[in-house]
């Protein structure tokens, strides 16, 4: 018989992957685990001792001996946890770590004016930023994939579809560029946010008054100092309380795993056995039916997508944070924070390996032109045949011809050929499908024109 956990130790499989195949084995895993988090505010700690050194405000053997000292290995994040209950965050015992491990004579240096959230907001910053640097190689793996179906498949023709019913003709290289044209908002938008992630240092209420009490004549020069050392952008204000940083982040990654999700979508539609015009590279397989082979990737993706507005909604929701510091919105972060990276990166990850093995069958696409019996070229024939017939006459009889087409099992152009006051128009011509793309083909080498 099982005993219950100890309720003042961590669950030991916290952190593990089982039930989130999604980003499991990705880069954005290993980016943002327990190791990285421990690691990222380790090297908050550090930098803001190299950067009060830099300043005059410490020695650089403190600076050095915190270097030293602040070695991930060195400490042990299941203890850290367990401890954060007391506190309300990991950092306040990570301090008092830390600073035995510098030990004498410059243990008071670790941590000097700042606050825990100064510590926790940085850190949170350097996991965000080192694990989007790892989102663009398969986001860029992810435009070419798409940039070839798209160039390949300028000319192939396929049923376009509104309202899940056939509509007109549209080609498959229109898709997949659309699709690049998404993946591409994605790479902006996180370029843009990554830019712009911001340190945090502001001390007890966001006034840095700690540092002056500890003889810094410009103490407003620090938080540029901090930011150098850790590669991010110096923040203009303390934002313990002015939370758009991690709004920004949070709508970019839901964006990002949306615009994704698009592509899911229409992957796991087109992929259906009685639609088969696209299949994934290599399906998974079914713990029942040995005959599936599904399409896993799409799958993952679309959860994601369906998971991400949700997170970033906290996000946003956090923006109402009280006072100079707040209780309960930061807090309330951190976790869709992380959720909302893994997730994206997992959902770059997989989309990657969806477009460089989506397999494209284009007679299947043209086999569906027909489906409709030429009814899917219908928009053309009434623009067509309104300055022969009238417009009113035109419409009457396309509207007779389209119950028959179903009615006989007969083809519309056949019927359209019976009919006397035509017989002088081309009609094999205008009533193919693939003659009816329109500016198809041209919009997509437009698309394929941005870089």
């Amino acid at each position: 018989m099982t005993s219950p956990a100890d309720p003042a130790e961590p669950d030991a499989a916290v952190g593990t992957s089982l039930l989130a195949p999604g980003w499991t084995g990705s880069p954005a895993a290993s980016a943002t685990g327990d190791r990285a988090y421990l690691r990222a505010l380790l090297d908050a700690e550090a930098a803001l001792t190299r950067a009060q050194a830099a300043l005059g405000l410490a020695p650089a053997e403190a600076a050095g001996a915190v270097d030293a000292a602040a070695d991930p290995d060195a400490f042990d994040a299941c203890s850290l946890a367990a401890r954060a209950r007391a506190g309300g965050n990991p950092v306040i015992p990570l301090v008092a770590d830390l600073t035995k491990a510098v030990g004498e004579p410059y243990g008071s240096y670790v941590h000097r004016g700042a606050t825990s959230q100064d510590i926790l907001d940085t850190a949170t910053m350097l996991v965000a930023a080192r694990t989007l640097d790892l989102l663009r190689p398969d986001l860029a793996r992810t435009e070419r994939a798409l940039a070839r179906l798209a160039a390949e498949h300028r000319d192939t023709p396929m049923p376009g579809r509104t309202l899940t019913q056939h509509a007109v003709p549209t080609v498959f290289g229109l898709k997949a560029a659309g699709w690049r044209s998404l993946v591409l908002d994605a790479r902006d938008r996180l370029a843009a946010v990554r830019s712009a992630l911001p340190a945090q240092l502001g001390g007890a209420a966001g006034t840095l008054a700690a540092f002056e009490a500890y003889g810094a004549t410009d103490p407003a020069a620090l938080p540029a100092a901090y930011a150098r050392e850790l590669g991010l952008r110096a923040p203009e204000l303390p934002w313990h309380t002015l939370r758009t940083p991690v709004a920004d982040l949070g709508g970019a990654l839901a964006f990002t795993a949306g615009a994704l999700g698009k592509i899911a979508a229409d992957v796991l539609t087109l992929s259906r056995t009685e639609i088969g015009e696209v299949a994934e590279g290599s399906g998974g397989g079914s713990s029942a039916m040995p005959h599936k082979a599904n399409p896993v990737r799409s799958t993952l993706i679309a959860a994601a997508a369906r998971r991400a507005p949700q997170l970033a909604a906290t996000l946003y929701g956090s923006l109402a944070a009280d006072d100079e510091r707040p209780a309960g919105a930061w807090h309330a972060e951190w976790e869709p924070l992380r959720d909302l990276l893994r997730l994206a990166g997992g959902a770059v990850r997989d989309t990657a390996e969806l477009a460089e093995g989506l397999r494209v069958r284009p007679d299947v696409m043209r086999t569906h032109l027909g489906l409709t019996h030429g009814l899917i070229v219908s928009e053309r024939l009434s623009a067509a045949l309104a300055p022969v017939l009238g417009r009113a006459r035109a419409k009457e009889l396309l509207t007779e011809l389209a119950a028959r087409t179903y009615a006989e099992d007969r083809d519309l152009g056949e019927l359209l050929a019976e009919v006397p006051e035509l017989r002088g128009l081309d009609l094999a011509s205008l009533t193919d499908p693939a003659r009816y793309t329109g500016a198809a083909a041209t919009l997509t080498d437009r698309a394929l024109e941005r870089r």
